[in-house]
């Protein structure tokens, strides 16, 4: 028995192990309801603020906001924070919102320098929900929609959320959006993002209240705010890195319920057309994910590499050693990893060859884990849109 078969053999199990667990098994029933299935608004007061902060997104925003505020009756306040933006992006929300039916219910909110111990987003949604409750009738607000300035939402969206919501009993709604495959690196490296997110954080486990597994996806959150208020405000995770799935964990751990989805027309319009791009989205969180542990950083190396890097490298070796047994084992294991990965990339509309692709993806992203760990080694902060990541540092 050679240490190529052990090998061979050894992923194989991995891989026959994880398409058997029901828990990761791809979430295709787990979509935001869309279209004919959203339900009309029930009668009575809209009681639900949608919250966006927006640092430097004038570019988008002409697209983006009016899709939330055509949705004005299912709200009762909106509020964009201009995140100290360097372009036009106060004008520009302003005039937007001057010129739709939200023009009595929305506003443009300046935002401040964050105190020490408070990342800029966080802290940009904690001056809008302030002076939501602040505002004539804030108290009568029972939910939060925090949302991303680059999310285009389809007709219905806080509808559909709303109906989750209330049909399923949950204090906290989050909707993976659909994000842009439009690049060559983006057809590459996002689907393999969202189907190693899911990996990591099961929807399946982040909805089963007995489940230590939260989790979800900052571009659109819909939260209860009396869950806000028991668990002592956004102050909570006021310096997180990673502050949505810290949102989503605090509210689980207060006995809230939460659900984690899907959706293929709710989509974000940023594009990441450079592998800079992409690396720099997962080096600012890669190594807050492992706990800034570095025994945690080398067995994420390892196992990438050793798992989800190996199989063809596999059949390569058996192929040159002349070694069959462990030739068919390699090969079981690279058609497993790709049919476990077809349902991420069918969900993105790519074609089934894109399904041998995880391998690369898993090289890309082995190295910008470790460079996420070398970069916090070095003292060297993570940048996004344009502020240094990291409380007190913004």
């Amino acid at each position: 028995m050679t240490l190529l078969f052990c090998w061979s053999c050894l992923v194989l199990l991995f891989w026959s192990l994880l398409s058997l667990d029901l828990r990761r098994a791809w979430p295709r029933s787990w979509m935001l309801p869309s279209g004919a299935a959203v339900e009309e608004r029930p009668p009575g007061p809209a009681d639900l603020a949608v919250v966006i902060p927006a640092r430097n997104e004038e570019e988008l925003l002409g697209r983006t906001l009016p899709s939330l505020l055509e949705q004005s009756e299912d709200f009762a306040r909106l509020v964009l924070v201009d995140d100290r933006s360097s372009d036009g992006t106060a004008e520009t929300a302003r005039q937007l919102i001057a010129e739709s039916p939200a023009a009595s219910t929305a506003g443009v909110v300046a935002g401040l320098e964050p105190p020490r111990g408070w990342s800029g987003k966080t802290f940009a949604l904690a001056r809008a929900v302030e002076t939501i409750r602040q505002s004539p009738g804030g108290a009568d607000i029972r939910w939060f929609l925090f949302t991303d300035a680059d999310i285009l939402h389809p007709p219905g969206s806080i509808r559909a959320l709303r109906q989750v919501a209330a049909g399923e009993e949950r204090s906290l709604v989050s909707v993976m959006v659909r994000l842009s495959v439009a690049g060559w690196w983006e057809r590459l490296l996002v689907p393999a993002f969202v189907w190693f997110f899911h990996l990591l954080y099961p929807f399946r486990s982040v909805a089963r209240p007995s489940s230590r597994v939260a989790a979800a996806a900052g571009g659109c959150i819909l939260v209860s705010g009396e869950y806000l208020e028991k668990i002592g405000g956004l102050e909570v995770i006021a310096g997180e890195v990673i502050d949505d799935v810290n949102l989503a964990a605090k509210v689980k751990q207060a006995g809230g319920s939460l659900w984690l989805g899907l959706s293929k027309t709710m989509v974000s319009l940023r594009q990441y057309s450079s592998l800079g791009a992409i690396s720099s989205m997962v080096t600012r969180t890669a190594f807050d994910q492992l706990a800034y542990s570095y025994t945690l950083l080398g067995l994420t190396l390892l196992g990438l590499l050793g798992f989800f890097v190996s199989p063809p490298l596999l059949c390569l070796f058996c192929l040159l050693f002349n070694e069959p047994m462990a030739g068919l084992c390699a090969v079981l294991a690279m058609a497993l990893q790709a049919l476990k990965y077809w349902p991420a990339l069918r969900h993105h509309d790519l074609p089934p060859r894109y399904a041998l692709s995880l391998p690369l993806a898993s090289i890309l992203y082995t190295w910008m884990t470790f460079l996420s760990g070398w970069n916090y080694l070095l003292g060297r902060g993570e940048t996004w849109r344009g502020r240094m990541l990291g409380a007190g540092e913004d």
